[in-house]
């Protein structure tokens, strides 16, 4: 760390606090733990159920930042501690979610309690012993834009009105109930309700945090081979997962949805400054996604076997793609939003973040990461012989 004191956006000393992350040992959580080890003064209570992407920091004990993150293996579903953690700490960040698509409607009670029932006692906590909350919410929060209720050829369908998404004004529109795929998003959604209720109600200090799409190592699992093999993760691992395999990339209903792509590390950055600028950044709720990267499912596919060639050394197959219903990949119930764009005014104007990061570069720093860890594990589990 720099021995020059550390100050927030306003020249205030920055203070060392100790922080409750609910879910430290996942993708996003592993980059924030690294980020305040090797950057600030605070400390971590790190709570998860496994520990695998943070365990580089958690030993040996020669590490310079030994003794400020300390591992709490417990499930918050049923375990008492979580109070107590909540009480020893300044501030609690909530990052445990199921938060993969394919479980949205195949899992849909699991989905539910999840996002909902689970995170209600972090907040009760917080808002009873006056503990401030940063919860990870999510951009599924706004499902369809305005636009995609327009017809096609209207010209309204360009007017960023109808389709970049503001967290203070766009409304939040979802499918019909039997589109279970919803209910993830409505989960979330009514978290953030009861957040912002308490905070007008009760005084609670928060930040509501909605993700875009934030890609990097580490991200989701690879199925057979750090995860169930019958597991369907998120479209970038899913995409990974067959480069690796060498089998065609899977569009989903031709691969038209538009998302846009954050790197994990342009986007901790930001988190970073919501924890340390809480003058800043209470009572907000901040997009956090980069609208230069927005690509359709289907570029993204192709621009991802460019780059895996690339990071390879391997051809690309003949038929990089193949076209699936939503129905035949994810099961029935599956509905999707069509585009997903940020508006940033909120979080530049508050924290002067902007992302910086290239879709390319972050593509090819993520599938150089899955290559070298994963490729040797693949060949290994196609290699393996099936019991007759």
């Amino acid at each position: 760390m720099a021995s020059t004191p550390r100050v927030d956006l306003d020249g205030n000393p920055i203070k060392p606090i100790t922080i409750c992350m609910i879910g430290a040992g996942g993708f996003i959580g592993s980059h924030l733990c690294e980020k305040l080890m090797a950057e600030t003064p605070h400390t971590v209570l790190a709570l998860d159920v496994y520990n695998d992407k943070i365990k580089h920091l958690l030993e040996p004990d020669s590490l310079p930042w030994a003794g400020r993150i300390q591992f709490h293996r417990l499930n918050i579903k049923h375990d008492s501690r979580l109070e107590g953690l909540i009480k020893m700490s300044d501030l609690t960040i909530n990052l445990a979610a199921i938060c993969t698509p394919a479980d949205y409607n195949t899992r849909p009670l699991d989905t539910i309690y999840s996002n909902f029932i689970d995170a209600l006692p972090v907040v009760k906590y917080c808002s009873e012993n006056n503990k401030r909350l940063i919860h990870f919410s999510t951009c599924e929060v706004y499902g369809k834009t305005i636009g995609s209720f327009l017809p096609k050829d209207s010209a309204l369908r360009k007017d960023p009105a109808y389709y970049v998404l503001k967290e203070d004004t766009s409304p939040c529109i979802f499918g019909s109930i039997e589109k279970q795929r919803w209910s993830y998003a409505c989960a979330k959604q009514l978290i953030e309700r009861l957040i912002y209720a308490e905070g007008a109600e009760n005084g609670m200090e928060f930040t509501i945090v909605r993700p875009f799409n934030w890609i990097g190592p580490r991200m989701d699992f690879i199925p057979g081979v750090d995860g169930p093999s019958e597991g369907v993760p998120r479209v970038l691992a899913c995409f990974s997962n067959n480069l690796l395999r060498r089998e065609p990339l899977k569009l989903v209903d031709g691969g038209q949805s538009q998302r846009t792509f954050v790197y994990i590390k342009d986007a901790i950055e930001a988190v970073l400054l919501m924890i340390e600028n809480p003058a800043r950044a209470n009572g907000h709720i901040f997009n956090v996604g980069n609208p230069n990267n927005e690509v359709t499912v289907r570029q993204l596919a192709e621009m991802m076997t460019q780059v895996y060639s690339k990071v390879s050394g391997e051809s690309s197959l003949e038929t990089p793609t193949i076209d699936v219903s939503s129905k035949e990949f994810y099961g029935e119930g599956y509905d999707d939003s069509d585009k997903r764009i940020p508006d940033m005014t909120i979080i530049n104007k508050q924290l002067g973040w902007n992302p910086k990061t290239s879709l390319w570069d972050l593509l090819e720093s993520t599938l150089t990461y899955q290559h070298r860890t994963y490729a040797e594990a693949i060949k290994k589990v196609i290699a393996k012989p099936v019991a007759s």
